[in-house]
């Protein structure tokens, strides 16, 4: 790497690490997902066990505990866990953004790599899931290293240390999230481009042949990573004569993944759902497609360039695969996107000189600039009763304006870098319109909103409404409520269903009811209950919580015993 491309690289990651690293520090676990890994996470830190997850008393069986590990080595590090939860996804997304950056260098030069590395740091997907403490950033890590690895054998300079790596990084990710196994899907297709050069058809780009694989060392590579996991669970299996620990290993290795696919519980959407996901949420990126596509179409016909046609067609299939399924989710095919910036990298370079591009960049500057600057200061100005509304529904202190003063200044800022760039330079508007919404939402929305996403606000209140030492018995609890919550809880089982909790805290709170009270879901409360001496707690994450002692249950006869597990 020259040392231009080395600056190149270098000023892209301070960028990203401004964009994606700023707000560390300034909120708690969210949901979706967030407080249940940070929770899991906090239980091995507090138990010591680090092979099997759980969720209060529950094994949690849903995912391989690999991330859960990076968040408790995150927390040895920084000792607090407001801090440490975000490392993790930081510092993938990082990576990713140098893999791809190094790929489209090496692929095709330094303007291409950087478009290619901007459009990646700033489509919107990948900059709110880097900034998210969930498995997907580190997943799409570990699927673009190896891809990175296997392109790099092929089209590059061939190395079966390098080969071996991409299988390192595959297993990687197949035991963070057992989809990281798409990342082998490359290997196939680099084998049906060998199969055009031995037929004649066309040399792959830059009339380089493709290596051939190593699959003996890649397969040894592959092990060597799932051993790291899979070999001291395979040996509690085999001696610890646990059946709950047996049961975990038969979900988690043979039914989560596979089940999910074909027949999933929720999450149903239609076949053409990730375009309408591609459409909306890889702005800017999307834009340059009526551009990059021609343009990559016409490198396939003159020259079937392989730099195109792999990671095309390897992100079609992938593409197909979570197409297939039922159940979806947007961050699903967040791992092609990296891939993709690679291949269209030059079509990207082409489009950044046509005029219709930069236009049609300015129209998007301007259609979120403005929104922006005139609700911002409308709300923060004038407009008392939706001021109002959005203040009650988040738990806003009264004449919160900073929120509304920070959107309305970013959509100024927006306005602005619009009608100094112009046409000219329209995707540098963007991109400081880009940077400046997510600086301002993790600075100035993150502290105000955190309470209330975080589920602190309402675990605080059900703590004094209950009394300092009373203990509280949490009834269809989320994850966040077991994170946040203050002195001594007990709880009934997660997965368990709600009537059964219900039972068997009503039976847990006659033992000492003088000292116990139920922190419940509102929808959840039977009949039974005398809700008129039950005491509200408000809303968190959709859901209303009331706070039921003793007299409050009088009428109700639990069918449980009152099994439940004490934390303080």
């Amino acid at each position: 790497m020259s040392a231009a491309a080395r600056r190149d690289l270098w000023l892209l990651l301070a960028l990203a690490l401004l964009v994606l690293g700023v707000g560390i520090g300034l909120r708690d676990p969210w949901p979706a997902d967030e407080p249940r890994f940070v929770l899991v996470a906090q239980q091995m830190v507090q138990s010591g066990e680090m092979l099997v997850p759980h969720r209060g008393a529950e094994i949690y069986p849903d995912k391989p505990p690999l991330f859960m590990w990076l968040l408790v080595a995150a927390h040895k590090f920084t000792g607090e866990w407001r801090v440490s939860f975000l490392l993790p996804s930081l510092l993938a997304s990082l990576g990713t953004l140098a893999l791809t950056f190094d790929l489209a260098l090496r692929f095709w030069g330094r303007r291409a790599a950087r478009l290619a590395a901007l459009m990646l740091l700033f489509a919107f997907q990948f900059s709110y899931q880097a900034k998210r403490a969930q498995i997907d950033p580190f997943l799409v890590f570990a699927m673009t290293a190896a891809a990175h690895a296997f392109l790099s054998h092929a089209l590059l300079a061939p190395s079966r240390a390098t080969h071996a790596a991409g299988w390192f990084m595959a297993a990687l990710g197949t035991i963070s999230k057992g989809v990281g196994a798409l990342a082998l899907l490359m290997l196939p297709v680099i084998a049906l481009g060998r199969r055009w050069q031995a037929a004649g058809i066309a040399a792959p780009g830059r009339d380089r042949p493709l290596a051939p694989a190593h699959p003996g060392w890649g397969l040894l590579a592959f092990l060597a990573a799932c051993s790291v996991w899979l070999v001291p669970l395979g040996i509690a299996v085999a001696t610890w004569g646990d059946v709950e620990v047996q049961g975990y290993a038969r979900e988690i290795l043979l039914g989560q993944t596979a089940r999910r696919y074909a027949n999933p519980e929720h999450h149903f959407q239609p076949w053409w759902y990730f375009g309408e996901v591609m459409l909306t949420t890889w702005l800017p990126f999307m834009l340059a497609w009526p551009w990059a596509l021609p343009f990559a179409w016409r490198q396939l016909q003159r020259r079937r360039d392989a730099r195109v046609f792999v990671p095309l067609l390897w992100a079609a299939l992938v593409l197909l695969f979570f197409s297939l399924s039922p159940g979806k989710r947007d961050m699903y095919i967040l791992p092609l996107l990296p891939l993709l910036c690679v291949a269209l990298a030059p079509g990207l370079v082409f489009a950044a000189r046509r005029r219709g591009f930069r236009r049609l960049v300015l129209g998007f500057v301007l259609a979120l600039a403005l929104p922006l600057a005139v609700g911002g200061l409308l709300a923060a100005l004038g407009e008392p009763a939706f001021e109002a509304r959005q203040e009650a529904r988040y738990e806003l202190a009264e004449g919160a304006d900073a929120l509304w003063w920070m959107l309305g200044a970013v959509g100024c800022i927006g306005v602005v870098a619009a009608a100094l760039a112009r046409t000219r330079h329209a995707l540098r508007a963007c991109f400081v319109l880009l940077a400046t919404l997510w600086i301002g939402l993790s600075t100035v929305a993150y502290p105000l909103l955190d309470a209330h996403s975080s589920g602190r606000a309402v675990m605080q209140r059900a703590r004094q409404a209950a009394g300092a030492d009373t203990a509280l018995g949490l009834v269809g609890w989320r994850e966040q409520h077991l994170l946040q919550a203050i002195g001594p809880v007990a709880e009934f089982g997660f997965k368990r269903p709600a009537a059964a909790q219900f039972d068997a805290a009503v039976a847990w709170l006659r033992l000492a009811p003088e000292r116990r009270a139920l922190f419940v879901d509102a929808a959840l409360v039977p009949a039974c209950v005398e809700t008129r001496q039950a005491t509200a707690l408000g809303s968190s994450n959709r859901r209303d919580w009331v706070l039921l002692r003793g007299a409050a249950l009088a009428a109700c006869r639990p069918a449980m015993p009152a099994a439940a597990v004490q934390n303080s």
